[in-house]
């Protein structure tokens, strides 16, 4: 087989792949026993007759189109692994000569990744940063336990700071009068004092009774999320539907025991103390190796295909719609929240879906220089603890696929070239 290697671009490559006799030959073997097991011929047993008999019982034109299909897999397969290219999207193929059986010339063109230059990731060094927990968190943590724990009780008075008050309430631009999407609500439980929304909205509140409406006009904030609400004036309209008395509890032993099997607030406080420092240590990994990781790919150098980068968009927009489901908006409203159109946010995904594709090819350069593998007891080892961990029939069969212990195994692979990258920074 012949192989001639063009590259139109860091990221595209031309082959001209021309067949050898024994690579036909074998491919019109191949077809052939594949043909023959439908194949019913007087005297034979299916698929046990004479290899010249099938061809001569044949369709002539399904024998031609398999053999083609199968031929030319077989030279694409040779010429990627001869030259060692990674293809990340189907190749265009067009058939240069061809004589039935004899000879067979392709161009082929596909997209693949470029070339990565790895800096020398042994030597790049990352202190780690310790993560501590102070008394305030603690005290931050008991706090919201003590909100949990409150008891709560209608009142016929004006509410105050530190009451819950239930309200239904309507925001509408304070010009034009439209109405704002998400700026309404019903039968909502705010605290007075929380700064859950924006500033002076709650102030507003204080003062009014079950039964009270009250309107007023509020400027969102220059840097709110919503950029169309930013620096815009809504008036809202508020009825107030329930004020509630909060008698938050006294944090004692009595206190801990209610919360927890805990005796006293000392045990309280050391488990909280506990909880909070494992959270912190786990956030702390995370941004560690993140930073880690975005270092050592800032300095590599890779040809990042085009077709890996959109599909890292729609795989991030994917997310992000699930996100804007999960949080009861559509994603025209979000759209519209952003005041952008969906091309233009795709343009603005492109830099961090590009950084993603970037760092996950120089992971795998990296992970095939230290000759990272995953050995079959290990994935099975793995495969039985998610079994463990979703037991419904559905995750077990979809476990079972052989798609998931490839995406599973490759997972381990990264863990692996992570943990080994981390060894090489924390290194004296």
């Amino acid at each position: 087989m012949q192989v001639t290697k063009k590259n139109v671009s860091d990221t595209k490559v031309q082959l001209v792949l021309e067949a050898d006799a024994d690579q036909l030959k074998a491919a019109k073997k191949e077809t052939l026993e594949h043909l023959a097991h439908d194949l019913r011929l007087p005297g034979f047993r299916q698929g046990k007759a004479p290899l010249a008999l099938v061809e001569k019982n044949v369709n002539p034109a399904t024998l031609q189109t398999e053999f083609l299909d199968r031929a030319m897999n077989v030279l694409y397969i040779h010429a990627l692994q001869e030259h060692n290219l990674r293809p990340v999207a189907q190749p265009q193929v067009k058939i240069n000569k061809f004589v039935p059986f004899d000879t067979l010339e392709l161009e082929v063109e596909v997209e693949v990744v470029g070339a990565i230059t790895l800096p020398d990731y042994k030597k790049i060094k990352l202190p780690r940063k310790t993560a501590k927990v102070v008394d305030k968190d603690i005290e931050d943590v008991l706090a919201q336990l003590k909100k949990r724990e409150a008891e709560k009780k209608d009142v016929d008075r004006p509410a105050k700071d530190g009451d819950q008050v239930w309200i239904d309430f309507t925001g509408v631009d304070a010009k034009t009068k439209e109405t704002i999407a998400g700026a309404d609500g019903k039968d909502y439980p705010l605290s007075l004092g929380s700064n859950t929304f924006i500033p002076g909205f709650e102030t507003n509140l204080v003062g009014l009774k079950t039964g009270e409406e009250k309107k007023f006009i509020l400027t969102f904030p220059k840097d709110y999320g919503v950029k169309t609400l930013q620096n815009r004036k809504i008036e809202f309209t508020v009825t107030i539907t329930k004020v509630q008395e909060v008698a938050e509890p006294k944090i004692d032993d009595a206190f801990a025991a209610k919360v927890g099997p805990f005796k006293t607030v000392e045990e309280l406080k050391a488990d909280v103390k506990k909880q909070l420092q494992s959270e912190k240590d786990y956030q702390a990994d995370r941004e560690y190796t993140d930073e880690l990781l975005t270092k050592i790919t800032n300095e590599s150098k890779v040809a990042i295909p085009e077709a890996l980068v959109s599909e890292q968009v729609d795989r991030l927009l994917d997310e992000q719609k699930q996100n804007v489901t999960y949080r009861g908006q559509t994603w025209k409203e979000f759209l519209e929240g952003q005041d952008v159109t969906e091309e233009k946010h795709r343009e603005a995904l492109r830099p961090d879906a590009a950084l993603r594709v970037k760092a996950g090819l120089v992971l795998g350069e990296i992970a095939d220089a230290e000759k990272i593998v995953v050995t079959p007891e290990e994935l099975e080892i793995r495969m039985q603890l998610l079994r463990g961990q979703y037991p419904d029939k559905q995750m077990q069969a979809e476990l079972e696929k052989p798609e998931s212990r490839r995406e599973v195994a490759s997972r381990m692979v990264s863990e692996k070239t992570v943990e080994k990258l981390v060894g090489y920074a924390t290194a004296k």
